[in-house]
């Protein structure tokens, strides 16, 4: 038996264990905005890891749950390595399990948070768990890296990520796959959040309205030059997602505001629609506009270095006997930080749907296969940072 099929024999047999451990990681609600609510579930994965042979420490951070560090024991700097990435943040709030079980129904776990992402962090671990089981050697050393800030855009710990990835030779996300193909995801767009702030004058809206000017109505003008800015052929979205102002029926409105969501597919795209929102003017003199706000995730684009990964992937998935296609994805991740820096390849978490929806799940049949890529990428040579 050769060391393929060893993995893919071992995971089989590991596939209900994976699922407790997942249902167990899923239980463990943790909310992105709820910091305390990180220590339990960093617990449970740093359990897991010192007992695969990983040294783990939590590096704290000032708002957020902070992020949780792992190497070998025998690992000594300067060792070239590759990093696995995951975040054990969700969504949802405490006590969503009340009204979204974990369980399991046929071939489907449910429950908050199982697709995104704490299925990829099940495969990450029982991936490494079987390298160590069947004495299989890393020509790359494995890092990993999990964040509790990801699904509030990972602003805390995006600078220790790039930080981690210059120095990777490669890294591997294990964010849920992409649609019901299960998809690898090669590139991503890149994303952008602002706010633009328009301020007026006040007056009565019955006995003097010409003597105001309504924030509101310069506002619904901005909104329709940011909607122009949508070019759904080239992937530019440009969403005004919320708006609020005005204090009273009876009063002009003084001041107004928007949030605005941005998604462009490539660095070109992401520089021309930023400088046109930051540039944003004012209909008249008499009103004052701001806004801020920035592109904070470049695109991943199908680099040379990346298409290298997604090649390897192919190749291994193919002595597996699995069919895996590549796919681009509207949301960001981490990727987008590491992929400006060295090779990466997302999606390779689990074969599911529902992320950030009540139906969310993943299919249990499809752990093993997942998982056993991964293994196989894990013990690839290195890429040299082609």
């Amino acid at each position: 038996m050769n060391h393929v099929e060893k993995i893919a024999a071992h995971l089989q047999q590991s596939q209900n264990k994976m699922v407790d451990f997942l249902q167990k990681l899923a239980c463990s609600e943790s909310p992105s905005t709820e910091p305390q609510s990180q220590q339990e579930v960093f617990q449970i994965l740093t359990e897991k890891l010192e007992g695969i042979g990983f040294r783990v420490e939590i590096l704290p951070s000032k708002t957020t749950g902070g992020n949780l560090l792992a190497v070998p024991k025998d690992f000594a700097e300067g060792q070239p390595y590759q990093m696995l990435i995951g975040h054990c943040d969700t969504v949802w709030p405490i006590d969503t399990i009340k009204e979204m079980p974990v369980e399991v129904k046929d071939n489907i776990l449910y429950g908050p948070g199982t697709y995104d992402m704490k299925g990829g962090l099940t495969q990450m671990l029982f991936a490494l768990e079987t390298l160590r089981d069947l004495q299989l050697d890393l020509d790359v050393a494995p890092m990993v890296f999990i964040n509790s800030d990801e699904e509030i855009g990972s602003e805390e710990s995006t600078e220790l990520i790039a930080n981690y990835a210059k120095n990777a030779d490669r890294v591997f996300v294990l964010e849920p796959s992409l649609g019901a193909e299960g998809k690898l995801k090669t590139s991503r767009k890149g994303v952008g959040h602002f706010r633009v702030k328009v301020k007026g004058k006040a007056a009565h809206a019955g006995l003097d309205p010409q003597a105001g000017v309504s924030a509101i109505v310069e506002l619904s003008m901005i909104v329709q030059k940011l909607f122009a800015m949508n070019d759904y052929e080239r992937g530019i979205s440009v969403n005004v997602g919320m708006i609020e102002g005005g204090v009273r029926p009876n009063v002009i409105a003084p001041e107004s505001s928007a949030v605005i969501d941005v998604r462009v597919p490539t660095p070109e795209d992401a520089k021309m629609v930023e400088e046109e929102i930051l540039n944003l003017q004012p209909s008249r003199e008499d009103v004052i506009v701001e806004v801020e706000g920035r592109i904070g995730r470049a695109p991943m684009e199908q680099t040379k270095r990346n298409q290298v990964l997604w090649m390897r992937a192919q190749q291994a998935a193919q002595v597996l006997g699995i069919e895996i296609e590549q796919g681009c994805a509207g949301g960001g991740s981490d990727g987008n930080t590491t992929s400006l820096y060295t090779a990466t390849l997302d999606g390779l978490g689990c074969v599911g749907d529902g992320a950030h929806a009540t139906h969310e799940h993943i299919r249990i049949d499809k752990l093993w296969e997942r998982t056993a890529l991964l293994s196989l990428l894990l013990l690839d040579a290195p890429t040299n940072k082609n």
